[in-house]
């Protein structure tokens, strides 16, 4: 890693004073972050509908990684004008991650009726074919 840092930036003689959030984070890195999100969250859709195998786990860990990311981002910021230039980014993140909670949400009620079929399966192969209490009202 470099010996180049920010406490070598802010030591430098004859520059205006830099402030440690908007050196980390440049408008282009805000794009770059959304882009990232964008890709991730596209990702997750497109594997949530097709791969069986997909790992939800990894994915929610990515995001979250991200999301830091963006917050981060957003603090060297400051104010809502400055983020004029990313809208249509926001924007077309916003529908992405409209898409995806639609998805997750179609997703988990899949997993839902499945697992109410199972249990059901399960219930019927347990009984032994007789009337059961809770058939007469009873606890069952």
């Amino acid at each position: 890693m470099s010996d180049y840092s920010l406490s070598t930036l802010q030591n430098a003689p004859a520059r205006a004073p830099v402030d440690a959030a908007l050196v980390q984070f440049r408008p282009a890195s805000l794009s770059s972050i959304i882009g990232r999100i964008e890709e991730a969250v596209d990702d997750e859709t497109a594997s949530i509908n097709t791969d069986v195998n997909f790992d939800v786990k990894a994915s929610n860990a990515r995001k979250s990684r991200y999301l830091y990311e963006l917050t981060r981002a957003m603090k060297g910021f400051g104010d809502a004008s400055d983020l004029a230039v990313h809208r249509d980014g926001i924007i077309r993140l916003h529908d992405k991650l409209a898409a995806n909670e639609a998805a997750i949400k179609a997703h988990l009620s899949a997993v839902g009726e499945v697992a109410a079929l199972l249990q059901d399966a399960i219930r019927a192969s347990e009984t032994d074919g007789t009337y059961s209490a809770g058939q007469f009202g009873g606890a069952g």
